[in-house]
């Protein structure tokens, strides 16, 4: 990388580590762009150049989040034996619960809006290499598997949508039951769709 594409990257990192931080501990609402550039030591102009407002660093911070955790677990699942598509996908997703577990601030951020929708969105200007590879993972993933799938963007989408919706009230307040409680159910059905999208 040159040496300006890596000075265009250190400040786009700082504005998006920046508003991380305040649209975390401030929340989204009270955190203006005057707060972000001066926190992250930039001109406001410069914000600009990398975003259109306020809106559009938050879609591209919780597109760059997600794809740093889907990675993290697509990494996880290389250094293990694991030859059947579901037992991979279900390992994926339980390595994404134990990761939003950890951080509930990150779930708070993320959940909301952690659809198959900005997940694909995401690909089409992504701002790194982990969210250029996700669709490239899902897809090698579903060729390796020996099936082929009725609408896998939608077997996809029905699994992000039940695994985000179903996990944010029990990470954050334990109800109706504990993670742990709820990983068997949610499993099982995760299997279900994929074995209802096998052709």
């Amino acid at each position: 990388m040159k040496k300006v594409e890596l000075n265009k990257k250190k400040k786009q990192d700082a504005l998006l580590n920046t508003a991380y931080q305040l649209f975390t501990e401030k929340g989204f609402q009270k955190t203006s762009i005057s707060d972000i550039v001066n926190e992250a030591g930039v001109a406001k102009g410069t914000f600009y150049l990398y975003f259109k407002d306020k809106l559009d660093i938050r879609y591209k911070l919780i597109a760059k989040k997600s794809a740093e955790v889907f990675k993290h677990a697509y990494q996880e699942l290389q250094k293990q034996s694991i030859d059947h598509f579901e037992d991979q996908l279900i390992f994926i997703v339980d390595q994404v619960i134990g990761a939003l577990n950890a951080n509930p601030t990150l779930l708070k951020l993320i959940s909301k809006h952690l659809s198959w929708g900005m997940f694909k969105n995401s690909l089409v200007e992504p701002i790194d290499d982990a969210q250029r590879n996700i669709y490239d993972i899902y897809m090698d993933l579903l060729k390796n598997s020996g099936h082929e799938f009725d609408h896998p963007e939608v077997m996809i989408y029905m699994i992000i949508e039940m695994v985000a919706g179903s996990c944010y009230n029990v990470i954050l307040t334990g109800e109706p039951v504990s993670v742990d409680e709820l990983k068997p159910y949610l499993y099982q059905s995760i299997r279900l769709i994929i074995q209802n999208h096998i052709l």
